[in-house]
């Protein structure tokens, strides 16, 4: 969707801080979704729960393609996510129950190219696409597939753990959804706020989640000691867990925010075609994809450090180096930083999710998995919300001035890539602390 973004800015005569809820408002609903998660994972068998995830992904792809406004389009990727919501939990718990811990880094990896092929494909095939059909055939490219999968593992899929009778607490899953809702809301209604049409104040809605993300946090606290809690937060108390978390969740910030701004560039700044703006990304996702599995299997002889500590001083320099792209470079170069952008995240991804994974004792893997999965779409959602808000902010300042379109939406791109460079010496900076080697107890 990142592609159809200016496409989708066009058609539907929205800005591009509305234009992002495309991608926000999927995240945001998964962050709502996730935290359930790991109660629906032990209350319910793994091929109830995939048969279900699948059906909703279904339908709402089904929405989107008929969708005739950007209100059912919403809807559609809402019903999207809640079906990806659970299978990403599903995925990681699998993974933990499976597979002996000798072997998760390179099926981590493996899993990793799975996730790297995604970014990769699919700016590329949205740009074929969109150069010659509309936007709805994205959805309709993706709908035969869905049905595929839901098929085809309707019919495979078996239950891999056992099943027991737990209550969900209600209060903790409203508190749950007002505060991601209410946090992610007021970060991505920065952008229309610094175009004057941000429908309440961004301090309400922030403020609001702020206070419901602590409450929830207390209360999670209170319900863990007796295994009631929706969201169990011991997983924290392991250093690699909460170490490694920070570190991912800044690595994602960074993943998704340049996955959005980047193609707003490449096509309203250097006025390139969709078609081009995919093939040119698509080098980069395939270094993600191929330095998967060579990462796996060195992360599981030498561990994480050697390997994430490098990777974010690669993102840093990437990040400063996109900062510094004007309207006159070579569509190479933009290619180039966003391979160098994507040699740091592989080698921070696949570590990162490995050495987190292996930090769980078996009884939190429900538990640690809605935890990383949540945060993680809280950390994309939020990385989306500031870069398209910084871009926008920055533009807006200096509108009015007799400058043109293009080199205002330069100057916005320049100043949120620098703030994203400012964000990945945080990751620099907390990977130092991470232990030498992981384990369930570290």
């Amino acid at each position: 969707m990142s592609v159809a973004l200016p496409s989708l800015m066009a058609d539907l005569d929205i800005s591009a801080a509305v234009a992002q809820w495309v991608t926000t408002g999927f995240l945001l609903t998964m962050a709502v979704v996730i935290p359930t998660t790991g109660l629906i994972l032990q209350r319910f068998g793994t091929r109830s729960i995939f048969v279900a995830a699948m059906s909703l992904f279904t339908a709402g792809t089904a929405l989107a393609a008929a969708a005739p406004g950007f209100g059912l389009l919403l809807t559609g990727r809402v019903l999207q996510a809640s079906g990806t919501a659970v299978m990403l939990p599903l995925l990681t718990t699998t993974v933990m129950s499976s597979v002996p811990e000798r072997q998760r880094g390179r099926t981590v990896g493996l899993i990793s190219i799975v996730i790297a092929v995604a970014p990769a494909v699919g700016p590329t095939i949205s740009g074929v696409m969109l150069s010659s059909l509309g936007w709805r055939w994205l959805f309709l490219f993706v709908l035969p597939i869905a049905i595929l999968s839901l098929c085809i593992g309707a019919r495979f899929v078996h239950s891999v753990s056992a099943t027991r009778a737990i209550r969900i607490d209600v209060p903790s899953m409203l508190l749950s959804a007002i505060g991601f809702g209410g946090l992610i809301f007021g970060l991505s209604s920065i952008g229309e706020a610094a175009e004057g049409n941000a429908p309440v104040p961004v301090a309400v809605p922030t403020v609001v989640g702020v206070v419901a993300l602590a409450l929830f946090v207390v209360r999670q606290l209170r319900l863990q000691r007796t295994d009631a809690a929706l969201m169990d937060l011991r997983p924290f108390k392991s250093r690699t867990f909460a170490i490694g978390t920070v570190t991912l969740l800044v690595a994602m910030a960074v993943l998704l925010g340049t996955l959005v701004l980047l193609p707003i560039f490449m096509q309203s700044v250097l006025g390139m075609s969709t078609m081009r703006t995919g093939l040119l990304l698509l080098p980069g996702g395939l270094t993600m994809g191929l330095l998967a599995p060579p990462v796996g299997r060195i992360f599981d002889r030498y561990g994480a450090r050697p390997l994430i500590i490098p990777g974010t001083l690669i993102i840093v320099a990437a990040l400063v180096a996109m900062a510094m792209l004007d309207r006159h470079v070579p569509a190479l170069a933009v290619a180039g930083t966003h391979v160098l952008l994507s040699v740091g995240l592989a080698l921070v991804l696949t570590p990162l999710m490995t050495a987190t994974l292996g930090s769980w004792n078996p009884s939190q893997y429900s538990h640690g998995s809605a935890i990383v999965n949540t945060l993680q779409q809280l950390a994309g959602a939020a990385g989306t919300a500031m870069f398209v808000s910084i871009m926008t902010a920055r533009s807006q300042q200096r509108a009015g001035a007799g400058i043109d379109r293009a080199t205002l939406l330069a100057t916005g791109t320049h100043s949120a890539f620098a703030w994203g460079a400012a964000l990945a010496l945080v990751a620099v900076v907390v990977s130092l602390f991470l232990p030498r080697r992981s384990s369930a107890t570290s």
